[in-house]
């Protein structure tokens, strides 16, 4: 069942207080979005780190799979104490799936090596009941996307709705998947949903507050 946008941002102010991006609906068309478009708006909403709920009861420890077959708990094994940048894929995309997640390595480099090596990638599928762990590995492999920092995610797909449900990435269909990008900082609870049009560069600097100490930012 897909979630309405006014639960999820209820339920996202609970944990991050943030007001919902003008872009939270944006879903997968298929298409990719050209990157000229992103000096019309900003690349990306900032998020307050005000909110006082509990994060691993907020995201979950609900089990997953990464994409080598072994079994994660989606907070404690993925999120916790860290700087992460999701987004959410299916392996059979041929167009905006293959092309974010090249835009997502522009990103890696942009970063330069040692930020780069500070911050998490994961890619949730969409499409749970078709993506094997094989699958998404095969996915990475074709797209440039394997590195020890960067994490797949697939499993039984009332786990994996309950994940995007919390991040509030779920869809009704594989290809109705959101294409924005979630980037947070797991640790102080600050959240920002990037457009994947917004330049690489944009996005890398984005990146770069977020993981700056609190007081420094």
């Amino acid at each position: 069942m897909k979630l309405s946008k006014s639960l999820i941002a209820a339920a996202l102010a609970a944990f991050v207080t943030t007001a919902p991006s003008a872009h939270d609906g944006e879903q997968h068309d298929g298409k990719h979005h050209d990157a000229a478009s992103a000096s019309e708006a900003p690349a990306a909403e900032a998020v307050s780190g005000t909110g006082t709920r509990d994060a691993r009861e907020y995201f979950t420890d609900t089990a997953l799979l990464d994409q080598h077959g072994k079994p994660v708990r989606f907070y404690s094994d993925v999120l916790e104490g860290r700087i992460v940048m999701i987004n959410v894929i299916y392996t059979d995309c041929a167009d905006a799936c293959p092309l974010i997640t090249r835009k997502i390595n522009e990103v890696r480099e942009a970063m330069g090596p040692e930020m780069e090596s500070r911050v998490h990638f994961i890619s949730i599928s969409s499409d749970p009941e078709r993506d094997s762990p094989q699958l998404l590995a095969s996915f990475a492999e074709q797209n440039d996307a394997v590195a020890p920092n960067w994490t797949f995610l697939t499993g039984e797909k009332a786990n994996v709705d309950h994940v995007l449900g919390r991040l509030g990435q779920l869809s009704e269909t594989p290809e109705g998947h959101s294409t924005l990008l979630i980037a947070g900082d797991v640790p102080n609870k600050r959240w920002s949903k990037i457009r994947p049009d917004a330049p690489a560069v944009a996005i890398a600097e984005r990146m770069k507050l977020l993981a700056l100490p609190v007081g420094a930012r």
